[in-house]
């Protein structure tokens, strides 16, 4: 039985945040170490000199054909800045994986608009840069703090399964079809929920109209964007794949060759397509003539002649198009050491599996250890890498802070395995996963000693029994790895943490022709079949249910303010990112932008935890390999992006430095005076 839309009841969709919760004061070195993290990232601000100045926007070069074109000075965008990791200053800050985007939005708050003008500029224009992450195709999830009214809202922009869909959708003779032909295919697609998101965005919280914010992007689309290195790679990894497609190949491999580092990549289709959306709103999607062309691209999927790759049909029609609609609900909240973090409650699991990640992590001292000695007494070594704080109070050494958290994300992993579907139509306790009953029933299963196996068994959040790992353990499937994350605040005070994707890098690889966007894959997000016989999956597909995610766009507060706000892409890995970035920064005291920067271990209730190469080649890896752990060595985990607000009032945007070629950190005002109202 399908069960209406539940709305999680939380004081955070009343007028003001409310207080800390009771009992769960900061600890004094724990806020030290907060405000010697803010000291240092001012030290480091410090060091950086003058911050690239933001251009208005790019000039208009000759209108080209569709595809690539030579490098050459008149075809760069002469105001584009160039990448940097962070930037700080007044006016908003804007923080995403590309430059042209980021400074989408820095325009938009320029000229007047707020922090949800901007996000909803900077991600059109991730749509035309970034088009194997997200786009008009695919979907997402937008939290948004207020304020003036002193309120956290979310939108849950999650694609939606066909109303024909059955838990047998990727089943043919009883068996799970093959995953990367249900990826590659018009199965996998569901009713795209950007658009509406943005629509629902503005009309609640935006001071300018879809026309107005979708410019920067139109432009961006017509005029081209410079090819880097990480696009090139992305699209030789869907090469074969694009070529079977006409529009893609046509779109994505001009003159059907990989575009060239340098070129100018233009996409004239999705500057008409963002043109349309301006005069006749998303209705032209929901209801107009780019629905039409997306539901006949789905139901039959343009393959080219001599393509012999398997293509299934989807059965998405016009009418699952009218009827959908993003969902207004409560964020999830989660309390750790005296701050409060808001985030997107269920069907994405990245609220929740992050919240009771922290909650099995809320008694434990975090804090570096000094070079001296250990939180424990003992004598610190070199494998330890401990690192002097000020004060030469001794804490955690990193490989006992890694051990936990990896331990923590574990068991949290398999908890959101077990409980986490669409609330529409599975039962989640919610509020029992967020609770720390629950959470210290689970924390004592970790030992400093010897690392958990997994998979684990999942505990049960409505009765919880202390150390309890009796249940049946399931593993965690695949998830696409792709999506992209952006973070906006203006001058009033407001935040936008935003994700969307497509799903897989490319999505599902089909262009809707004469559209300029790939669709979604997003419905490979469902179990296939139920992950463990006899128990129940909640993430098996259903008629309009939306697939179980991991984004976690998230905002920290502190005394009630918002501090930071920060997401990440990755599939599953955008938890264990979001997660160890926190800590990272809350607890190790590391400067934002180095808390993004630190390399990264995911564990996920699989029998291995990944590590990047920075964990992988240290003395760290074989001392947590002594307490049982096992590792795979992943080349790139994540992507996140960030704002902070400092305590004299300026904004702080932080961003990769390396991952995926390095993010882009811009503010309205670098450094210098405020300006009149900041």
């Amino acid at each position: 039985m399908v069960r209406p839309a539940v709305s999680l009841r939380s004081t955070a969709n009343a007028p003001g945040l409310p207080p800390p919760a009771a009992g769960r004061s900061r600890s004094g070195g724990t806020r030290a170490r907060r405000w010697a993290a803010v000291a240092a990232t001012a030290a480091l601000l410090t060091t950086l000199g003058s911050v690239p100045a933001i251009a208005e926007g790019p000039a208009t070069p000759d209108r080209a054909a569709d595809g690539a074109r030579p490098a050459s000075p008149a075809h760069t965008p002469p105001g584009t800045p160039e990448k940097t990791p962070v930037a700080v200053g007044y006016g908003g800050a804007v923080s995403s994986v590309d430059q042209d985007a980021s400074a989408a939005g820095i325009e938009v708050l320029r000229r007047g608009g707020n922090a949800v003008d901007a996000a909803v500029a900077t991600a059109a224009a991730l749509g035309v840069t970034e088009p194997y992450s997200a786009g008009v195709g695919g979907g997402g999830y937008f939290v948004y703090y207020d304020a003036k009214r002193k309120r956290v809202s979310t939108i849950d922009g999650r694609e939606t399964a066909p109303r024909s869909a059955g838990s047998d959708l990727f089943l043919e003779n009883g068996k799970p079809i093959p995953f990367d032909q249900a990826v590659t295919s018009g199965l996998g697609v569901g009713t795209p929920g950007t658009p509406a998101t943005w629509d629902s965005a503005l009309d609640r919280w935006g001071t300018r109209s879809l026309g107005q914010v979708l410019r920067p992007a139109q432009r961006l689309a017509r005029d081209g964007f410079t090819v880097d290195e990480t696009f090139r790679s992305q699209t030789a990894d869907n090469q074969e794949r694009f070529a079977d497609f006409p529009a893609s190949a046509k779109l994505f491999l001009p003159g059907g060759k990989l575009p060239v580092v340098g070129s100018t990549l233009t996409n004239p289709d999705l500057a008409r397509t963002y043109d349309l959306l301006a005069r006749q709103g998303v209705d032209a999607l929901y209801r107009g003539e780019i629905g039409r062309d997306i539901v006949r691209t789905v139901r039959t999927p343009p393959v080219a002649k001599d393509a012999d790759r398997t293509v299934r049909p989807g059965d998405l029609t016009r009418a699952d198009l009218r009827a959908y609609a993003p969902r207004s609900q409560a964020p999830s909240r989660s309390h750790y050491k005296g701050l409060d973090l808001y985030s997107m409650a269920p069907s994405s699991s990245g609220g929740t599996t992050v919240g009771e990640a922290l909650n099995i992590l809320e008694s434990a001292e975090l804090g570096r250890a000094g070079k001296g000695a250990h939180a424990d007494g003992s004598a610190a070594t070199d494998g330890d890498h401990g690192t002097a704080r000020s004060g030469g109070d001794a804490r955690l050494s990193e490989k006992r802070f890694l051990h936990r958290y990896i331990e923590a994300s574990r068991i949290a992993f398999a908890d959101r395995g077990r409980w986490v579907g669409d609330p529409a139509f599975e039962d989640v306790p919610t509020r029992q996963l967020l609770g720390q009953r629950f959470a210290d029933a689970r924390a004592c299963l970790i030992s400093d000693d010897k690392a958990l196996s997994s998979p684990l068994p999942a505990g049960d959040p409505r009765h919880p029994k202390r150390c309890d790992a009796s249940g049946t353990a399931s593993p965690t499937p695949y998830e696409g790895r792709d999506t992209t994350h952006l973070t906006v605040a203006d001058k009033w005070g407001n935040v936008v943490a935003y994700t969307l994707t497509i799903e897989q890098t490319g999505g599902s690889g089909i262009t809707v022709p004469g559209r300029g966007f790939l669709l979604n894959n997003e419905l490979t997000d469902f179990s296939f079949a139920p992950i463990t016989p006899g128990v129940h999956d909640p993430n098996l597909p259903g008629p309009g249910k939306r697939p179980r995610s991991s984004m976690s766009p998230t905002i920290v507060f502190e005394d009630g303010r918002p501090v930071v706000a920060l997401g990440s892409p990755g599939g599953a890995t955008i938890i264990t990112t979001v997660l160890q970035t926190l800590l990272n920064h809350f607890d190790r005291g590391l400067p934002l932008v180095d808390a993004i920067a630190a390399p990264r271990a995911s564990q996920r209730n699989t029998a291995t935890t990944e590590l990047e190469p920075g964990l992988w080649n240290s003395p760290l890896r074989a001392e947590l390999e002594a307490l049982g752990h096992r590792f795979t060595k992943n080349r790139e985990i994540g992507a996140a992006t960030a704002v902070q607000r400092l305590p004299d009032g300026r904004w702080l945007a932080a961003a990769e430095t390396n991952r995926r070629g390095g993010g882009s950190a811009q503010v309205v005002f670098p450094h210098g005076t405020a300006p009149t109202g900041r």
